[in-house]
């Protein structure tokens, strides 16, 4: 920001140094003015370039995360709605509002940062519900899809496009989350053995 008017006074000095008849002093300083800003913007130009995908990839990563704290404070509030309500998940058609209802979540919690604007960006496993909590602890119970609110279904509505397609976070029965790599998702367990 300051290499033009760096530029510019240093050659308003130059000028004023050339029309003084030589009472004022300065050239080299002013010489310095004009060529210290032209020498550096290559070089923050060059630095830009490499730092930018670098913030780029580091601003992913932090919306992964953000992302899988939401997914593991939504498992954690399906566990309490369980234990009030017999070892049984919310029923699907109304689980976000059953979460929002009783368990007091911040509808805040069901966006993925990474995603495009939507209510909820989580969807729950259609497999879960008719098993309740005491099933496998590393079967699927929520992962990320598209916009929408209480989705439920298996892994056709499951998507990657939230993290450029590197893959998705998923939490699982037993109330951890993983980030799921893209080729990992078809070792997913949708089901009990």
């Amino acid at each position: 920001l300051t290499a033009l008017p760096a530029i510019i006074l240093g050659i308003v000095g130059l000028v004023k140094i050339g029309n003084s008849g030589g009472r004022l002093k300065g050239t080299g300083m002013a010489i310095a003015g004009i060529i210290v800003p032209v020498a550096a913007l290559p070089i923050i130009a060059l630095l830009m370039g490499i730092f930018m995908p670098a913030l780029a990839r580091t601003r992913q990563l932090a919306f992964r995360m953000v992302c899988g704290t939401n997914m593991s404070g939504l498992s954690k509030a399906m566990m309490i709605y369980a234990n009030d309500y017999e070892d049984k998940y919310p029923t699907p058609e109304n689980w976000c509002d059953l979460l929002v209802e009783y368990c007091e979540v911040d509808p805040v919690s069901f966006r993925c940062k990474g995603a495009p604007e939507g209510p909820s960006n989580y969807a729950l496993n259609e497999n879960i519900v008719e098993m309740g909590i005491n099933t496998q602890p590393d079967i699927v119970l929520l992962f990320e899809t598209h916009p929408g609110w209480n989705q439920v279904g298996g892994p056709e509505i499951l998507t990657t496009n939230n993290h450029q397609g590197q893959g998705c976070n998923i939490a699982f029965v037993d109330g951890h989350f993983e980030f799921v790599k893209t080729g990992n998702i078809d070792k997913l367990k949708w089901k009990p053995d």
